[in-house]
């Protein structure tokens, strides 16, 4: 089986045959490297995939830190923090950070699962190719990268002002962060629309 491909850097197009495991195409214009086949990447994406939806709820369960100031203890969570920031009047501050820490890795997580769980077991489920695409469409969205580090700039700045304990969620966050940067990695899309297209 031979597949057509546009080199990214110099967008010579060319037929790419089944690379074998561990097998990397380049182009032979520019040398770039055009595909790298991944073993048991489909399995990989997916147990990354699975630990990325305990981990986030479990971060958007759970309180992410409590500040302790004269004697009152306040604990906070991701979605109090947003609340917060629509309470101010920063309401498209709080909708961005709702919009890329929760509503879009939510969208991937769950987009995922939907294409690569039946993928994993031979089977192609309903509208997969276009769930497929606003899943790699959305990717650049997710920003809890920087949303963590705005959380660990506030904590230097807070710490002179109050007693400051990390909750469970921020740890479930940083970890999430990390699975979620694994999963990407260990995805081959190529490999993907070939296992849509042999279960059509």
């Amino acid at each position: 089986m031979q597949t057509l491909i546009a080199c990214h850097e110099c967008d010579l197009l060319q037929k790419i045959r089944r690379l074998p495991a561990g097998g990397v195409a380049n182009c032979p214009r520019c040398g770039a490297v055009l595909r790298r086949h991944r073993k048991n990447g489909v399995e990989r994406a997916l147990a990354f995939t699975i630990a990325g939806i305990i981990l986030f709820a479990v971060a958007n369960t759970f309180p992410f830190m409590s500040f302790k100031f004269q004697g009152v203890v306040r604990e906070t969570t991701l979605i109090t923090g947003i609340i917060e920031l629509y309470r101010q009047g920063l309401v498209g501050v709080a909708a961005l950070v709702m919009l890329t820490t929760i509503l879009v890795p939510l969208i991937n997580l769950l987009g995922m699962l939907y294409v690569l769980l039946p993928l994993r077991f031979g089977r192609k489920p309903p509208q997969v190719a276009p769930v497929f695409r606003i899943v790699r469409g959305s990717q650049p969205w997710s920003m809890m990268e920087v949303f963590m580090l705005g959380i660990l700039v506030s904590l230097v700045k807070l710490a002179k002002m109050a007693e400051i304990t990390p909750g469970l969620a921020l740890f479930a966050f940083f970890i999430l962060i990390v699975v979620l940067a694994a999963g990407t990695s260990s995805l081959d899309p190529h490999r993907i629309w070939e296992r849509m297209d042999v279960n059509r």
